[in-house]
């Protein structure tokens, strides 16, 4: 049974209650066009409000006055891929002069400084008790040397065993042997120069009591010398391959020097964890001395056809890299990827291709998409100054 009062029960007919399903949902109906309705207004309203913007962009743009620019034409050029580092001189060999025979020194025949010759006299010992060694080494030499003859010639003639001849020659080398090592201690009385060097510190000095081992002098090598350089660990395979590094010595006016590779650590510094690099540099005249310092320049490789461009015409902001390609007569942004820095160049391994046309001078002025006044195209930036 239907619990509705009169008037909202449907009507019997068919058309009555078509009439009455209409105004039942009317409502909602009109709900529904009216949310269709805004949001149809809303979007008109943000491309109107989109196309505004870009107006007023572009109006921007062409009420800016008109930047004069140079461009540069990008051509392929070689470039190189080095590094420059510090460095010191070390002395090709270092060595320190002991006393191999105790005694007081009598005399002392250079000074610091001193260059010397291999055999060269450096000072002496006072030998007078070496050479009474000696004296007596060599007479108990001869005395045994007689007695093994005497001894030799009695066996012939079967005086005397077999036994006595063999102990005669015993004692024979024995004081042969004590012969030569006074000999051998008279001749260390005489102090002379191993190598060629230079000497740079002198400890004997007339008058001075050594025993053996005490320090004489300190030697160094330097007709050759060591350049030696820390290599970082990103760059040890490159520098591996290399064989020769070009060296400015500042303490001799920036002179250059051509170093040949000699020697790369195995392993690093446990300090600076730098891999020790040595180079040999020839020192005929002694210029180049021990502790110098100098700059190296590395090249890893060379790169023959690089894009490269000034420094000064990249524009970096937001961790993004670009410059302005001159596309016509407007100024179009182009981000760009670097390589290799050469000087004040850099190389472009992405964004540019040969022929593009960059801004040199008015990219710090000029927006995305702004007309540009084309003063000047060069096409060689070594001849453009920073």
């Amino acid at each position: 049974m239907n619990d509705l009062p009169p008037h909202r029960q449907p009507p019997s007919s068919k058309k009555g209650r078509l009439v009455f399903t209409f105004w039942k949902y009317l409502p909602r109906l009109l709900l529904v066009l009216l949310l269709v309705l805004i949001a149809m207004v809303s979007l008109v309203v943000k491309e109107r409000k989109a196309a505004l913007e870009q107006e007023k962009r572009a109006a921007h743009v062409s009420e800016k006055k008109l930047v004069n620019a140079v461009l540069l034409e990008l051509q392929p050029r070689p470039m190189t891929d080095a590094i420059n580092l510090p460095g010191t001189i070390e002395p090709w060999t270092r060595l320190e002069l002991m006393a191999k025979v105790s005694g007081a020194i009598v005399e002392v025949r250079v000074r610091e400084g001193d260059r010397v010759t291999a055999g060269q006299v450096l000072a002496r010992i006072e030998p007078d008790e070496y050479r009474i060694g000696l004296d007596a080494a060599r007479a108990a030499y001869a005395l045994a040397q007689s007695d093994y003859e005497r001894s030799k010639a009695m066996h012939t003639t079967k005086v005397v065993p077999v036994a006595e001849v063999e102990a005669a020659s015993a004692r024979l080398r024995s004081t042969r042997a004590e012969m030569e090592l006074a000999e051998l201690q008279l001749a260390r009385c005489t102090i002379t120069a191993p190598m060629d060097a230079v000497i740079k510190r002198l400890d004997a000095k007339v008058g001075l009591y050594l025993n053996v081992g005490d320090p004489l002098a300190e030697l160094l090598a330097i007709d050759r010398v060591k350049a030696v350089i820390g290599i970082p660990e990103s760059d040890v395979d490159a520098v591996r391959r290399i064989e020769t590094v070009t060296l400015t010595l500042q303490g001799l006016g920036n002179r250059e020097a051509v170093g040949r590779r000699l020697f790369v650590a195995p392993s690093p510094d446990s300090t600076a964890h730098l891999f020790r690099f040595e180079a040999a540099l020839d020192n005929p005249d002694h210029a180049i001395l021990p502790g110098m310092f100098f700059r190296a320049r590395i090249v890893k490789r060379h790169i023959d056809r690089a894009l490269a461009v000034p420094l000064y015409a990249i524009v970096s902001r937001d961790n993004e890299q670009y410059v302005f390609v001159a596309d016509g007569e407007t100024a179009r942004k182009q981000p760009v990827k670097l390589g290799v820095i050469e000087q004040w160049q850099v190389e472009i391994t992405q964004g540019l291709r040969p022929g593009d046309r960059i801004l040199l001078e008015g990219h710090r002025e000029v927006e995305d998409g702004q007309p540009i006044k084309v003063i000047r195209v060069v096409t060689d930036p070594d001849k453009i100054l920073p």
